[in-house]
C-alpha cells in the first residue's frame, strides 16, 4: 500500500470552537544532551507548530535558555531530576525519548527511568540515541518487551543495530517476527521512500521526499509532528494519524525542494501551520 495526499484531508480537522489546550494532547519530549540540544529543541518546535496542546521538554539544564528562546511555548524540566521526570511522564498522553539524548551513562539512566515509568496505555515514540542504547542493553529491551504502544522511528543504521538485520536486507519483508521488537505497535523505517510497519500491515511513502531531506535534524522534526498528530487527531485511527504525520513531513519538504537545493528541518517547521491550514480550507 501507498500513502497518498488524501490522508491529510482525512486526519487534519478544523478545531471545535469550544476547545482548550488540554483537548489537543500533552506531549513530553525527552532528550538533548549538552552536545545535542538542537535535536530536542527542533522536535519540540515541530510538535508545537503541528498543534500539540501542551509540550514539555525534559532536557539538560544547559539547554534551557536556548529552548525558551526558540520555543517559548514549551515547558522545561531537568531530565536528571528523576522525581520531576517521573511526574511528567505520568501526566503525558505521549512520550518522545531519544532526540539528541546521547549514549553516555547518564543518558542511559534517563532512558531507564523513562522506560520504567511508561504505562501500558501510554504511547511512546523511541527515536535517535534511545534506539542505539536499547540495541546495546538487554535490560532496556526487557522494559519495552510487552508494551504494544511503542513506536520506533529508526533510520536504517539504527534499525540494523536494534534488529540485527543488515541494511541491504531491509527490504519488503523486514522479518519483524524474527526480532525482539516484534511486539511494538509500529516501526517507521526512515529511508528513501519511508516504510511504515503497522501491526495491521505495511504502507510506503513512495511519491514524495528525496535526497534534499538528507540533513541533520530531519528525523527530529518528524518525531515532533508525529507526537502532535497522535495526541491531537483522535477521531482518526492511530495508524491514520501516523501515516498523516509521515506524509505531511515529506509533503512540506517536497514543496520546499522546488525552491531550495537542501530542505532544512527548520524550514519545514515554518511551513507546518500554513500547510495544515491549507488542508482544512480545502475540505468540503
Amino acid at each position: 500500500m501507498e500513502i497518498t495526499l488524501d490522508i491529510l484531508q482525512k486526519v487534519i480537522k478544523k478545531r471545535e470552537p469550544n476547545s482548550h489546550k488540554g483537548n489537543f494532547g500533552r506531549v513530553l519530549l525527552i532528550g538533548g544532551n549538552i552536545n545535542y540540544g538542537g535535536a530536542i529543541i527542533m522536535a519540540a518546535s515541530a510538535a508545537v507548530h503541528a498543534g500539540a496542546g501542551l509540550v514539555t521538554v525534559a532536557t539538560n539544564k544547559e539547554n534551557l535558555s536556548s529552548l525558551h528562546s526558540v520555543v517559548p511555548e514549551a515547558m522545561f524540566i531537568n531530565f536528571f531530576d528523576k522525581v520531576s521526570l517521573t511526574t511528567a511522564i505520568s501526566t503525558a498522553d505521549a512520550v518522545v525519548v531519544g532526540p539528541g539524548l546521547g549514549t553516555d551513562n547518564r543518558s542511559k539512566e534517563v532512558l531507564e527511568v523513562t522506560l520504567s515509568n511508561i504505562s501500558d496505555n501510554q504511547l511512546c515514540i523511541i527515536d535517535g540515541s534511545a534506539i542505539t542504547l536499547i540495541s546495546e542493553n538487554d535490560f532496556l529491551k526487557e522494559l519495552i518487551a510487552n508494551n504494544k504502544k511503542i513506536i520506533f522511528t529508526p533510520h536504517q543504521m539504527e534499525w540494523q543495530r536494534l534488529s540485527g538485520i543488515p541494511i541491504d536486507k531491509q527490504i519488503d519483508d523486514i522479518n519483524l517476527t524474527k526480532t525482539n521488537i516484534a511486539k511494538c505497535y509500529c516501526l517507521i523505517l526512515k529511508k528513501h521512500h519511508t516504510t511504515i510497519y503497522h501491526q495491521s500491515g505495511t504502507i510506503d511513502n513512495l511519491t514524495i521526499g528525496g535526497p534534499f531531506m538528507a540533513t541533520g535534524g530531519m528525523g527530529d522534526i518528524l518525531t515532533g509532528i508525529l507526537a502532535a498528530f497522535i495526541t491531537q487527531f483522535k477521531e482518526s485511527s492511530l495508524d491514520e494519524r501516523i501515516n498523516a504525520a509521515v506524509y505531511l513531513h515529506s509533503y512540506i519538504a517536497e514543496n520546499l525542494s522546488h525552491k531550495y537545493y537542501v530542505t532544512l528541518p527548520t524550514d519545514i517547521i515554518k511551513k507546518i501551520q500554513k500547510t495544515m491550514l491549507k488542508v482544512i480550507s480545502e475540505q468540503k
